[in-house]
């Protein structure tokens, strides 16, 4: 036996899908039911234990055996439940787990089972009345008999004919992991990948320390005090639910006679100075704007997914992302942390620890915006280690520069000078400093650098705070304009991606751009291999002709299939030079924020977390800030001449400094 491929079906009252899988096997009634496999890819196989079956001693030596390796789709699932229904201490060794779920999505394939069967055209699929069997058999069920409402769970024996159907599922899950499995293996996978892969799992199964009593006290106190805000809303207003949106449109159009469009965020920056002259109109969504916050419910996220140890675990998804291959956050949503900007945040978290609410308003009128701001806080380091917090400086300006040879901005970044201030010197022809001389057009250049990288014009601009700084739209055109001037190698960059991208599609020959990367049509993907050795890949790719659209005559356009980030549904997606110029960078920044967890982990330092291009490291007293600085600044063989460095600050619980 070399490959054992595994698909099971448990049983817990823990909630899955709020709390994750780790807080799902700390339940009491946690247990497998179902346990189907194939071995080396032979038809698969299910073993009923919930009616008393027991695994074959082959198959239980094999789960433990270093030399066979184990397959799943979502393989975290199966390792850890496994783990916990053998009784051992701590969860298996991830080295001996390969995912296929994970190896999916190093194609630009879905992430659910289901899907990612019918995207591929199997013979075979995911049984549809998978769901509902999973509802009746593990799951706890709301029974309501003479009014009143209990739990029940039900066993084989509840439904015999349901639960023979739901051991076909179990074996079919197999034979469906297995059938895509033959497909996504053809991937050659670099060995720093399939080792961050471990890394990644170890991270997760460390998870990170609670602050309880601040995210406990967080919590009501962001409970009570919206309370207060609705009693306040409904007296100055007379509404009955001052929540809903179609109830406030009705209210203020009535008190103002203006008409009220929409309530999203942006829209409600421009009506409340409309509203100057309302002052309760004004009042009332002032209250809205607060009863709306919806960050803080990452406190209550906190307290589903927190384990018995007092940590969160399974915050990251690796490869998440689609095409870049970057991590994903869950459960938290790391990924979107508020930023925090109190100058007190420890006299802030002092009060929310002591528990007064009161008290706590005395002290702070915007009381939502400062709960906020201390939910990095909730994550602290263990008794007896501190947080080392590092990240890149400007990553993406400078794999970017790196990847176009764009000199001048390598140059800047190799002496140490402010990116912002160089570009803004560059497009402008004039000396510009951070605190001096002409300081007023480093911003210009720190919205240039941030919204103009990858081929985006005026829009990408505002996007990145153009608007913010009060830019007409000739300014901003002129702005872009200037930076691509500034920037020639980066814009020629663009076209040549496109170019290769289309000519790979056409031809099918590799075509070889800036850097060595390789773009290539293998298996109808796109397939564009990074420096790293690791592919992205981009699935049923094909050029398509545009007409004429009134400023560019018929042009070829490219085309494949994904995920769409706005319907969620799988379909076309359209890309262009700018677009796959994006992934390309943002896919090497990962690769190499991935090289530095690999050498954390070669150095003992203990990564909890890690957001964007920032890891967060728990270290014992006689691990430095230098150590893991000194992580940032190694040079890694695959990206000679790029100017990397981190910094970072120690801090007892996390924050953005």
């Amino acid at each position: 036996m070399k490959e054992l491929g595994i698909d099971i079906e448990t049983y817990s009252s823990n909630d899955l899908t709020t709390g994750g899988v780790y807080k799902y096997i700390e339940a009491e009634d946690f247990t497998i039911l179902l346990f189907a496999y194939s071995i080396d890819g032979a038809p698969a196989k299910c073993v009923q234990l919930a009616c008393g079956e027991e695994l074959p001693p082959e198959i239980r030596a094999a789960l433990t055996d270093p030399e066979v390796t184990k397959t799943a789709f979502n393989a975290t699932f199966e390792r850890l439940c496994i783990s916990k229904y053998l009784g051992m201490d701590k969860p298996m060794d991830p080295a001996q787990w390969k995912c296929t779920m994970v190896r999916a999505a190093r194609m630009g394939l879905p992430l659910s089972l289901a899907q990612c069967g019918e995207v591929l055209k199997l013979e075979d699929r995911k049984m549809s009345e998978g769901k509902a069997l999973i509802r009746y058999f593990s799951c706890p069920n709301k029974v309501k008999k003479q009014g009143m409402v209990r739990m029940i769970r039900h066993h084989p024996e509840s439904d015999p004919e349901k639960w023979a159907t739901f051991v076909r599922y179990n074996i079919r899950d197999v034979d469906v992991e297995q059938a895509i499995l033959k497909k996504v293996r053809r991937l050659e996978v670099p060995k720093f990948d399939e080792d961050l892969y471990v890394a990644d799992q170890e991270i997760n199964d460390r998870g990170v320390l609670v602050d309880q009593v601040l995210v406990n006290n967080a919590a009501r106190f962001d409970a009570e005090y919206k309370d207060e805000l609705l009693a306040q809303a409904k007296e100055l207003t007379g509404m009955e639910n001052p929540n809903s949106p179609a109830q406030l449109k009705i209210y203020l159009n009535k008190v103002t006679g203006l008409s009220i469009e929409s309530l999203n965020k942006k829209d409600m920056e421009d009506l409340d100075q409309q509203l100057m002259f309302w002052p309760r109109a004004q009042k009332m969504l002032k209250l809205r704007k607060e009863m709306a916050k919806t960050s803080n419910k990452k406190y209550n996220a906190i307290q589903e997914c927190m384990c018995k140890d007092g940590r969160v675990h399974g915050l990251l998804q690796f490869c998440g992302a689609a095409r870049t291959g970057r991590w994903a956050g869950r459960l938290v949503q790391l990924q979107n942390l508020p930023q925090n900007h109190l100058t007190d945040l420890d006299y802030a978290r002092y009060l929310v620890k002591q528990g007064d609410l009161d008290e706590f308003e005395m002290n702070y009128s915007n009381v939502t915006q400062v709960l906020s701001e201390l939910i990095r806080t909730a994550f602290i380091a263990k008794p007896g280690c501190i947080f080392h917090v590092c990240d890149f400086s400007a990553i993406e300006a400078r794999v970017i520069a790196w990847v176009a040879g764009e000199r001048w901005v390598i140059d800047a970044f190799k002496h140490g000078k402010d990116i912002y201030c160089e570009t803004a010197s560059k497009m402008f022809n004039c000396k510009v400093e951070k605190h001096g001389e002409n300081a007023d057009l480093r911003p210009k250049g720190k919205v240039a650098v941030l919204g103009l990288g990858y081929g985006g014009g005026v829009a990408a601009l505002e996007a990145m705070g153009g608007a913010k700084l009060g830019l007409t739209q000739d300014e901003e055109k002129s702005i872009v304009k200037m930076w691509r001037n500034s920037n020639p190698h980066i814009v020629k960059l663009w076209e040549n991606v496109e170019k290769a991208a289309i000519s790979a599609i056409q031809t099918g020959n590799t075509v070889v751009v800036n850097r060595g990367i390789e773009i290539s049509k293998k298996w109808g993907m796109l397939c564009i291999k990074l420096p790293s050795g690791r592919t992205i890949c981009y699935p049923r790719a094909e050029v398509g002709v545009e007409k004429d659209d009134g400023w560019r005559s018929d042009h070829p356009i490219i085309e494949y299939e994904g995920l769409d980030q706005i319907t969620k549904k799988w379909g076309k997606i359209r890309t262009y030079g700018g677009k796959l110029t994006e992934n390309i960078i943002q896919a090497i920044a990962r690769d190499i924020l991935g090289t530095v967890i690999l050498r954390a982990k070669s150095k003992d330092l203990n990564v909890v977390f890690h957001i964007h291009d920032e890891i967060i490291v728990e270290a014992s007293k006689d691990q430095t800030l230098e150590n893991v600085e000194a992580l940032f600044s190694e040079p890694i063989e695959w990206c000679p001449g790029l100017p990397l460095k981190g910094a970072g600050y120690s801090t007892p619980y996390y924050l953005k400094d």
